[in-house]
């Protein structure tokens, strides 16, 4: 009798256990769907939104006063994210609670701690505490959108994912960018996509009675602005490109080359220099992928593909506008084949005399430095200010996406590095900065730290001499390519929510469990 309870127990434990691994396995299946509802849906999210703004500070500067302000890009976004993280984290909880799940042992863990607290230190610790919670109305890139972001490299970290994840991935983002090719290429030829009424409409649904779309506002693409633009979407070029590399399919080499060349094409028309330097520095990356890669005809074939397309494309849209071309190689060569006129000097149409003459006595007046634009147009003298407000507080930061409330604004000085000493600076424009600003030297650590284990992970991939890891080349490079591009743009949720989830699927292949326990 006793042998039979032994055996009936056993029967149930092995019961039991057969049931937690079909019940992780879906938890896992539908995180990864939610993954892939977000990357897909979340970045095309372009609806009107009115908030009051307090604003720490009175001012009669439009950009630092309280008052009704609206926004298109960020709003919504955010809520969608926020609402992703919080159904993924807990079905993640759900899984290691109830079903006997595991969480992965990695020193990561402890980073993304250190992450977490820094961003809720500073938060409390800020001079403008609201701010730092929520971020400027119209970018959200405050403690919240960044403890999402943290959750949600911590959730793509411990699941596992189908054979077929790198592909679904690729396919769900396509959408994305042919529906921002067509949005920037309207706006790039003069038809502004947000004066159609049936657009206004859309975009409007969720307004309160009485508020509308401002004539002024343009719609580029359905991120924020022209550098954001160039940014993602020199992230979308290197990723689809890579993919067209090492793809074993002649289906995908096609599909991932076009959508390469036309991710290429958002990014000339977005006029800015930070996506085309991306581009420059991830280049030879790829190039090592279609060398190593043992079915080089098709690597080859992706790239010639990809030169077909967007060589015309250049030519096409340099013709057009010759900022194009400015942006671009215009960043290492001085002449603009494409310019229609000759450049003209910087004038300002009255002089700069720094001496006035009375009638009698000469009055002499300070000098004042020159009108000079730093590195990066003012880049250059943002950081420097930034860095020197850093010395200020280096452990607990400023508080996330507070800068514009804290920056020195109206200095002489800024004649040497931003042309005018009225211009406003309301971001650093380098998202390594900001976060060392705004969560003070442990943040900026945890970040720095996370960024170089993906690099890591790219590089041992990249020298194994069997099977190619695609899911952490592909994914890898387009990170890669996001941490090249933060040296000048921002942080906004639409780039780094999605860059994030890339992350933590890039950990999860390349630091592989056990194979008993996985």
């Amino acid at each position: 009798m006793a042998s039979f309870y032994e055996e009936l127990n056993k029967s149930t434990v092995i019961n039991d256990e057969i049931e937690n691994t079909q019940s992780r396995a879906n938890i896992d299946k539908w995180i990864f769907r939610l993954f892939l509802f977000l990357i897909a849906v979340m970045p095309l999210i372009v609806m009107a939104n009115v908030k009051e703004v307090v604003s720490p500070l009175i001012s009669n500067i439009d950009v630092l006063t309280s008052g009704i302000k609206g926004d298109l890009f960020t709003h919504y976004k955010l809520i969608f994210i926020v609402s992703i993280t919080i159904i993924t984290f807990g079905m993640l909880m759900l899984k290691i609670f109830f079903m006997e799940g595991i969480i992965r042992k990695t020193a990561l863990n402890y980073i993304l701690a250190v992450f977490t607290v820094a961003i809720i230190i500073s938060t409390i610790a800020s001079p403008n505490i609201t701010i730092a919670l929520n971020g400027q109305y119209n970018r959200s890139d405050g403690a919240i959108s960044w403890l999402c972001y943290i959750a949600l490299l911590f959730v793509a970290i411990n699941i596992k994912y189908p054979k077929n994840a790198v592909p679904s991935i690729m396919y769900a983002m396509i959408p994305f960018v042919f529906i921002n090719l067509y949005i920037i290429a309207m706006n790039f030829y003069g038809n502004d996509l947000l004066q159609a009424k049936w657009l206004q409409n859309l975009v409007s649904i969720l307004l309160p009675e009485g508020a509308n779309i401002s004539e002024s506002s343009l719609l580029v693409g359905t991120l924020n602005q022209w550098n954001y633009m160039s940014g993602m979407f020199a992230i979308m070029s290197v990723m689809y490109l890579a993919w067209a590399v090492l793809s074993k399919k002649w289906v995908e080499v096609i599909i991932g080359s076009i959508t390469a060349a036309a991710s290429l094409a958002i990014l000339l028309m977005s006029i800015s220099t930070s996506g085309f330097l991306t581009i420059i520095v991830i280049l030879p990356l790829i190039l090592i992928l279609s060398i190593k890669n043992s079915e080089k005809q098709k690597s080859i074939t992706a790239l010639v593909i990809s030169l077909i397309i967007i060589v015309p494309i250049f030519h096409i849209l340099s013709k057009e506008n010759d900022r194009v071309w400015e942006e671009s190689f215009g960043f290492f060569v001085d002449i603009n084949p494409y310019s229609k006129e000759e450049a003209s000097s910087l004038g300002y149409g009255f002089s700069y005399d720094n001496k006035v003459y009375a009638s009698e006595k000469a009055l002499e007046l300070p000098v004042l430095p020159e009108r000079y634009l730093a590195f990066g147009t003012g880049r250059g003298y943002i950081w420097n200010e930034t860095l020197e407000m850093v010395k200020e507080r280096p452990l607990t930061g400023y508080g996330n996406d507070s800068l514009v409330y804290n920056f020195p604004h109206y200095q002489l000085e800024s004649r040497a590095g931003m042309l005018d000493e009225n211009t406003i600076v309301d971001k650093a424009h380098n998202i390594y900065i900001a976060i060392l600003y705004g969560t003070g030297i442990f943040g900026f650590i945890a970040l720095i730290s996370i960024i170089i284990w993906n690099v890591t992970l790219v590089l041992r991939a990249l020298v194994q001499k069997n099977n190619i890891n695609s899911a952490v080349l592909i994914l890898g490079v387009a990170v890669l390519a996001y941490s090249v591009q933060a040296l000048f743009n921002d942080s906004i949720p639409a780039i780094t929510a999605v860059v994030f989830i890339f992350l933590g699927i890039v950990f999860s292949h390349g630091n592989k469990l056990n194979p008993d326990k996985e």
